[in-house]
């Protein structure tokens, strides 16, 4: 397996233990892309447009990735109009 793709699998296990938290406040999130140590996910639900949303995304998401990952050096919400 090439390391890139043990990359991904490390973030995807990750998010899935976030992934409970938001759905109880009636959120989700979906994994869209890793590149260039940015992880690019899109926030459904609740997040969308939540005023938490940055604190959910930067404190919450991205602190995790980042100190569990060494390859993330930051996430980034994906819109349906493109990148946030």
């Amino acid at each position: 397996m090439e390391d890139n793709e043990l990359v991904v699998k490390e973030i995807k296990r990750i998010l899935e233990k976030i992934r409970p938290y938001l759905n109880s406040e009636g959120g989700d999130l979906e994994y869209v892309d890793f590149k260039d140590g940015i992880v690019y996910i899109r926030l459904l639900g609740a997040c969308e447009g939540c005023m938490a949303m940055d604190y959910t995304l930067k404190d919450g998401i991205e602190a995790l990735l980042v100190e569990n990952v060494p390859e993330v050096l930051e996430v980034k919400n994906v819109t349906e109009e493109g990148l946030n």
